[in-house]
């Protein structure tokens, strides 16, 4: 190979070795001490990465370094993501980061994306499932630190726009070991109550540790099984946590939250001189209206005669009075009359005196009755005389007396008519005027 092909220059040198490392080292992570950190008036930045044995100097550019959480420092420890390439005019490599975040955050960074994953396949964070805000919020909790700037943030946001709401400030921690247990026991004490119309949880901004309470699963397990609406404003407007997730609304800030939970005082009074106004304008309008009616009346009642009228309906009245007088007084007087008459006849009907009356009467019938019963009498014996007589004409007893006999059979009593009725030995019996004689039949007639 011809020497001059194996000249470079380092220009060229730096290119090769600059494509070398891109293409050898993908997106890494680093982890190190912050040092040498500088910050020109450009608005990059520029430090070194180092640990006790060796360091690479690094870069985070403009755009990105706007989005940090934190203010780099020298001797802080950090966690870093870029690419390494090198720096031509140099020949120095470096690593130019796209994300960096304080050491630590890295693991809860994963753990944070890993439970958020677990809980939005679960349903959790579905906006179906949120509970819509009340128009009017009378009663607040508000779960916060109570000497926290965030808590004078909202109180003074809701004095300003609404003194009229009922808040309840609910003290818990906000971060530490048992800041996440106490939010969750108090959230559940404030649903449980019913007192609540909104729960309100906010907290000031902070590293994703110092918001790692407002990402425990209890919490957000909590806030999603809430029946009362829960407003969650934990950190800045960037700083998103599960609580966010599950929450019914999220505000960006502490002060925002309590803006959006209620109106400004300011446009419910314009809201209500504007309503006094249309309720005077009506008011107005329906006077005008009435003063026109009663106008109108007044020049109906003016071309009737009101005068006239009067009198025309005193007379009416009069009559009407006078008649009535006299239909009262002749109903009284059939009263009256009804009365008397009843008297009467409840005298006349008293039971004492019907049962003399009836007394009398009978002992003035008697000797009639006992006269008919007299003339019966001899009626009915004249009568009997009468039939005696005509039983004696027809009776054969009369025969009898007159020589004749009647013969019986002795064993049955029947009468003998005719002597083929008997035979010779038969027993009869013949009844004469003043007896029976019994005979025997020896032969009878031919």
């Amino acid at each position: 190979m011809d020497r001059s092909t194996q000249i470079l220059t380092p220009s060229q040198l730096n290119i090769l070795a600059r494509d070398l490392l891109e293409g050898a080292f993908p997106l890494i992570w680093v982890e190190a001490e912050l040092g040498s950190v500088t910050r020109p008036a450009s608005g990059h930045m520029y430090f070194t990465l180092k640990d006790a044995r060796a360091q690479i100097r690094a870069a985070l550019f403009k755009p990105k370094s706007q989005w940090l959480k934190f203010v780099p420092r020298d001797g802080m420890r950090v966690l870093a993501r870029g690419r390494l390439t090198l720096y031509e005019a140099r020949g120095e490599y470096q690593l130019v980061l796209d994300h960096m975040e304080e050491a630590g955050e890295g693991a809860l960074r994963r753990a944070y994306e890993q439970l958020k994953a677990r809980l939005e396949a679960e349903g959790l964070f579905a906006a179906e499932r949120k509970r819509p805000m009340p128009a009017h919020v009378r009663r607040l909790a508000v779960i916060t630190s109570p000497t926290g700037a965030a808590v004078r943030d909202v109180l003074s946001v809701l004095q300003r726009r609404f003194p009229l709401l009922e808040v309840d400030l609910l003290p818990s921690l906000v971060q530490g070991d048992s800041a996440a247990a106490q939010i969750t026991a108090l959230l559940r004490a404030a649903d449980a109550s019913g007192r609540y119309d909104v729960i309100l949880l906010t907290r000031g901004g902070g590293s994703l540790e110092d918001l790692w309470a407002f990402n425990d699963e209890h919490l957000t397990r909590a806030i999603a099984a809430s029946q009362t609406p829960v407003v969650s404003a934990v950190g800045h407007e960037t700083d998103f946590s599960l609580a966010d997730f599950a929450a019914d609304l999220r505000a960006p800030t502490p002060s925002v939250a309590a803006e959006l939970l209620v109106p400004d005082q300011r446009d419910l009074q314009l809201h209500v001189r504007r309503l006094a106004a249309r309720m005077v304008q009506l008011q107005r309008h329906g006077l005008g209206q009435a003063m026109q009616r009663a106008d109108r009346a007044l020049l109906r009642l003016n071309a009737q005669g009101p005068q006239a009228r009067l009198q025309l309906m005193q007379r009416r009245h009069q009559d009407l009075a006078r008649r009535l007088a006299g239909v009262w007084r002749q109903q009284h007087e059939r009263r009256q009359a009804q009365l008397r008459h009843a008297a009467v006849v409840l005298r006349n009907g008293h039971p004492q005196r019907r049962l003399d009356a009836l007394r009398e009467r009978l002992q003035r019938l008697q000797p009639r009755a006992d006269a008919a019963i007299g003339r019966q009498l001899q009626r009915d014996q004249l009568r009997l005389r009468a039939l005696a007589r005509s039983m004696e004409a027809v009776s054969p007893l009369a025969t009898v007396a007159r020589g004749y006999s009647i013969l019986t059979r002795e064993d049955d009593g029947s009468l003998v008519r005719s002597p083929l009725q008997v035979s010779p030995g038969d027993a009869l019996k013949a009844r004469v005027q003043d007896g029976v004689i019994e005979v025997v039949v020896k032969e009878p007639a031919r």
